[in-house]
């Protein structure tokens, strides 16, 4: 099993600096974050002034200087992480040529969000059309377009996910398990998901989240809310997914994402790796018979 990191978790990197680290710390490969962001000045953090995001608007000119500075640093790019809808695919197919021309074989296209209030089915079947469209400029391009079991969004399970694609080749599209989503919504055990996604497994990425009484209502009700946890303390048991992936066969990329802050960046990518190869470890060395 190969381990990258989601540069979206990197924010205070340059990606010059973070290919450099990556290396020195013993990953195996490096998953862009890729979305245009707006200039502020506002402090470096996951989601905003994120130093370590590619732009989209130039990918594609900018491709060789990208693939030539992870392979400098003897990394990998599994995969490519966009924030585009599937209902553009103008941005889409931009995407994919900037993916093409890094040598990455996937990246995500994202599905649309979700909100209880919304009627649910019409959102589902017109982003079930819009995706027919990503999967034919994905075979165009030679790549295969990943949709994320996500929170809050159509497809927060393995078996939505799967449910998605169904009747669309899974040469050309495919599912990224995110254990750490499903902590907030769409939890399945993870070997009934991973056998449900079948041939759409593509891609797995690992964070980890965790539960907090919120406040009491009047009448006694307990509000709850989730937020992000250290990979090892977190709701999601990275033991029990080790297993499940071992069982269904899976044996190639897994890239972490952690956003908890409780300990400083450089801590927690070296953390993260030695305990995620820890329990991968653990689970080869494991009797096959073992309960």
């Amino acid at each position: 099993m190969k381990i990258a990191v989601f540069t979206v978790s990197t924010p205070t990197y340059s990606p010059e600096a973070v290919v450099t680290k990556l290396k020195e710390l013993g990953y195996d490969g490096v998953e862009w974050r890729v979305i245009d962001q707006p200039p502020t000045d506002r402090a470096h953090t996951f989601w905003e002034n994120n130093r370590c995001t590619l732009p989209l608007a130039t990918i594609v000119e900018q491709a060789p200087e990208y693939r030539k500075l992870a392979a400098d640093a003897g990394l990998e790019t599994p995969a490519m992480a966009t924030y585009v809808k599937c209902d553009d695919a103008a941005q889409a197919e931009l995407a994919m040529k900037g993916a093409a021309a890094m040598g990455v074989p996937q990246l995500r296209i994202q599905v649309p969000n979700y909100h209880p209030a919304d009627a649910f089915r019409p959102i589902w079947e017109a982003a079930r059309e819009q995706y027919k469209t990503i999967a034919a400029l994905a075979t165009k391009h030679g790549v295969k377009a990943l949709v994320e079991t996500h929170h809050r969004s159509i497809c927060p399970s393995a078996t939505s996910a799967r449910l998605f694609l169904d009747g669309l080749d899974p040469a050309h599209v495919g599912v990224i398990h995110d254990a750490g989503n499903m902590v907030y919504e769409g939890y399945e055990a993870y070997r009934l998901g991973l056998e449900m996604l079948g041939p759409y497994l593509a891609h797995v990425h690992v964070k980890n989240a965790r539960w907090f009484p919120k406040q009491y209502l009047p009448d006694g009700t307990l509000e709850w809310m989730c937020d992000a946890a250290p990979v090892p303390v977190g709701v999601a048991n990275l033991h029990v997914l080790c297993e499940a992936l071992d069982a269904v066969g899976y044996d190639e990329w897994i890239t972490l994402e952690d956003f908890s802050t409780e300990h400083p960046l450089d801590q927690r990518l070296e953390n993260n790796l030695a305990y995620l190869r820890g329990v991968l470890q653990t689970v080869k060395e494991k009797p096959v018979n073992a309960t």
